[in-house]
């Protein structure tokens, strides 16, 4: 069984120099089904790679772990990892994490939201980000180019979307990609919590997408106090940011930004 991310195939390439055929490398992309303590609970499509972290992070910012330490994480549930070709990871807390309730649809950027109701529960659920001091803004401005410098699979295929996690002085910490913009955060979350990193009191998570509101709910169940986009957020997530207490920039492009969240800027002039 290949663990490949990314494949070559033979492509019709058009150019102003004429018609050919060449090779072009394309990414792999695969089902996964996470189960928890033997409930599956989801599916995604997903770029192989960190699947124990994707499936761990998924669990804890949907808040199914609530607070449950992992204790095991493996592939399939049943039987043999060859014989699900790799595609079902279970997460095992002993059976003391809250009974799981399945999701049977593949999850989305939209899945389980539908308005400032659930910034409530978020609310209740987690409660708003410990205060912490403020990252530099010409610090954020350099983010994203030490992020995407690092993109190795985006280089050769152009096809993926990249987080990470990244310290006050910009430093990235780790970073991984994916073909889901989801799936790149629940792998950094994953990692984090894997290591005993969270909650990520202090530290910044960069999307290197639009920051929906589900990005910010993960970023803001890991404890991240920043999320910086590239792009653009939605007008809920920018809600649910101020809720939190949580820094929200986007556009951080060629040294400009827009700060969404605060409200205000805590600085002169502002």
């Amino acid at each position: 069984m290949s663990r490949k991310r990314s494949e070559r195939l033979i492509v019709t390439r058009v150019s102003p120099e004429g018609v050919r055929r060449e090779p072009d490398e394309l990414v792999v992309e695969e089902p996964l089904s996470i189960h928890l303590d033997g409930v599956a609970v989801t599916s995604t499509m997903r770029t192989p790679g960190h699947d124990f972290e994707l499936a761990v992070g998924w669990c804890h910012t949907e808040g199914l772990l609530a607070g449950t330490p992992v204790t095991g994480v493996r592939y399939c549930a049943t039987g043999s990892a060859v014989d699900t070709r790799f595609n079902v990871v279970t997460v095992e807390t002993g059976g003391v994490a809250p009974p799981p309730t399945a999701r049977l649809a593949q999850t989305s950027s939209s899945c389980g939201w539908c308005g400032s109701d659930q910034i409530d529960e978020l609310v209740e659920r987690i409660g708003p980000l410990p205060p912490s001091p403020p990252i530099d803004l010409e610090v954020l401005a350099d983010v994203p180019a030490a992020v995407l410098g690092g993109q190795g699979l985006f280089a050769s295929t152009g096809a993926v979307h990249a987080a990470a996690a990244f310290a006050p002085d910009g430093s990235v910490l780790l970073s991984r990609e994916d073909v889901g913009r989801h799936n790149a955060v629940d792998k950094v979350v994953g990692a984090l919590l894997l290591e005993g990193r969270l909650p990520a009191t202090g530290l910044g998570l960069f999307v290197s997408g639009r920051a929906s509101v589900e990005m910010v709910q993960k970023a803001w169940a890991a404890g991240f106090g920043t999320v910086v986009a590239v792009s653009a957020p939605t007008a809920l997530a920018v809600r649910a940011a101020r809720r939190a207490g949580m820094a929200l920039v986007g556009f951080v492009r060629d040294g400009r930004m827009n700060v969404y969240a605060p409200e205000r800027l805590a600085t002169t002039g502002q």
